[in-house]
């Protein structure tokens, strides 16, 4: 039988954009037209398989429950998003803690601290303390992926909440785990990293507080935060175990720690789409796969 061009065009763009095949696309949009949505379904499918653009923000807002698995009342939620931004907006201009020429990312920030009954007074303003620099970097990154400003507030917001209360009590063990699987990939670069005290001085608050946030770009990043908002952290252990290896021959040849961090904290950007899907093999032949059907 002849091949089909347009088969074969269509297989192409699909493998471009993140399918391995015109099936997942499919199964994918018969999971967005369910009404309602299977909110497990999705957040599996995320885990096996890489968002597209076209989905990645609108998934985002049903699995981090933004938007409702009730597909018919998305318009009306939507709306009431947009109009508690804009009051939030409204207060904190009345109270004068942004203006016009606020920064997007500081402007979230003062909008995530109100809501949460964090926010200082004007009196007691105060340089950003670690957890506002962990807010800020995601911000950062948010806002390189997200164009509309309601929809990245939103998306930060619930990221971190998210991430907070389902992680937080994880967070401090992810390096224990990273030590873990590196002396199973490479137990030689293992040893030097922790004769020479590198180990102990991995940029882990870049890593695994801010989720790679500022230490990847936007492209490499949203994968990676496709896993996190889908149900694991542990896909942040096996991102910097697959750094680690990468780099294993520029860290085998430095012996002081804070050239470690240095290196690792403003690392080259220019293969972090194959780290990223190294990491991501890595995290499936580790933790193997979701088995829920999609």
């Amino acid at each position: 039988m002849a091949e089909d061009p347009q088969r074969n065009f269509r297989s192409a763009y699909y493998e471009k954009v993140g399918f391995r095949g015109v099936e997942e696309k499919k199964s994918l949009e018969i999971l967005l037209k369910d009404n309602p949505l299977d909110v497990e379904k999705l957040s599996t499918f995320s885990q096996r398989f890489p968002l597209p653009s076209m989905y990645r923000i609108h998934v985002w807002k049903v699995l981090l429950g933004i938007l409702p698995p009730h597909s018919d009342s998305h318009a009306l939620v939507s709306r009431y998003r947009a109009e508690q931004f804009d009051d939030v907006t409204a207060a904190l201009k009345a109270m004068r803690f942004i203006h016009s020429a606020t920064p997007p990312t500081e402007f979230y920030l003062r909008m995530y601290q109100l809501e949460s009954q964090q926010l200082p007074r004007r009196t007691e303003l105060r340089p950003p303390d670690e957890n506002d620099e962990n807010f800020l970097s995601i911000a950062r990154a948010m806002e390189e992926i997200v164009d509309d400003s309601v929809d990245c507030y939103w998306l930060i917001r619930c990221f971190i909440n998210q991430f907070n209360h389902k992680f937080g009590d994880s967070i401090p063990h992810l390096p224990k785990s990273l030590e873990h699987f590196l002396s199973q990939e490479d137990s030689c670069l293992l040893s030097h990293l922790k004769m020479s005290g590198g180990l102990d001085s991995l940029p882990y608050s870049l890593w695994f507080r801010r989720c790679f946030a500022g230490c990847l770009p936007e492209s490499s990043l949203q994968r990676v935060w496709d896993k996190v908002i889908s149900g694991s952290c542990k896909i942040l252990v096996f991102v910097a175990v697959e750094i680690l290896l990468s780099y294993k021959i520029m860290l085998m040849g430095m012996s002081q720690p804070e050239g470690v961090f240095d290196f690792l904290s403003n690392m080259p950007q220019e293969n972090t789409d194959a780290i990223v899907t190294k990491a991501i093999d890595l995290w499936h032949k580790h933790c193997g796969t979701p088995m829920h059907s999609v």
